[in-house]
C-alpha cells in the first residue's frame, strides 16, 4: 500500500513540475465565474484530503488503542433508561 500511495504521489509531483517546465504562456481573459469555480475545486480538495485523513486518523487510533488495552469508554457515564420504562409502564 506504500508503494502504491508513493507511486501516485511521485506521478503527481512530476505531472506537476511538467506542467510548469513545457506549459506555453497562454494570454487569455480569465473569466471571474471561472476563478469561483477554481476556488470552489480546491476547498473541495482539500475537504476531501482533510476527511480522508481523519478516517485514517480514527482507524490507526483504535489499533493503537487495542494493542495497548485502552479503553476509551472507560470513564464515560451511560444514561439509564428509566423515563422511557415509567413512561412505557403508564400506557
Amino acid at each position: 500500500m506504500k508503494n502504491r500511495i508513493m507511486k501516485v504521489l511521485v506521478a503527481g509531483f512530476a505531472g506537476v513540475c511538467a506542467m510548469f517546465m513545457f506549459g506555453l504562456n497562454g494570454k487569455a481573459y480569465i473569466d471571474p465565474s471561472v476563478t469561483s469555480y477554481i476556488i470552489q475545486a480546491v476547498a473541495g480538495i482539500i475537504i476531501a484530503v482533510a476527511a480522508v485523513i481523519g478516517i485514517y486518523f480514527r482507524k490507526i487510533k483504535k489499533k493503537v488503542n487495542t494493542k495497548l488495552g485502552i479503553d476509551e469508554n472507560r470513564n464515560k457515564e451511560v444514561e439509564s433508561n428509566e423515563i422511557l420504562k415509567k413512561q412505557q409502564d403508564d400506557d
